[in-house]
């Protein structure tokens, strides 16, 4: 049990580690809005088209949804890694 315990440990660091180096981009408005972010989903960069830096309605729709597009992809990038990892220790689906 200790054993099992001690793998868990280290493929929980390793799974820590994978997360961290995701890099994904969600855009939005045919790419006048792009959002880069991490694997812990903090954003590390925005490019706005100046075409729509005036209209800030509009602008204020177009960065929520490149931030929600991003995070999305986060999500799906983190669920892939954990399925790599966890699907050779033969636990049964759905378990995480």
């Amino acid at each position: 049990m200790q054993n099992m315990m001690a793998q868990a440990q280290k493929m929980q660091q390793k799974m820590q580690e994978e997360v961290a180096q995701i890099r994904v981009e969600g855009s939005s408005g045919g790419g006048m809005v792009t959002i880069k972010m991490d694997g812990h989903k903090n954003v590390v960069g925005v490019k706005i088209d100046p075409e729509v830096a005036g209209d800030t309605e509009m602008l204020q729709d177009l960065v929520l949804a490149a931030c929600n597009e991003a995070a999305k992809k986060v999500d799906e990038e983190t669920k892939n890694k954990m399925a790599g990892m966890l699907g050779g220790l033969g636990l049964p689906p759905g378990l995480f």
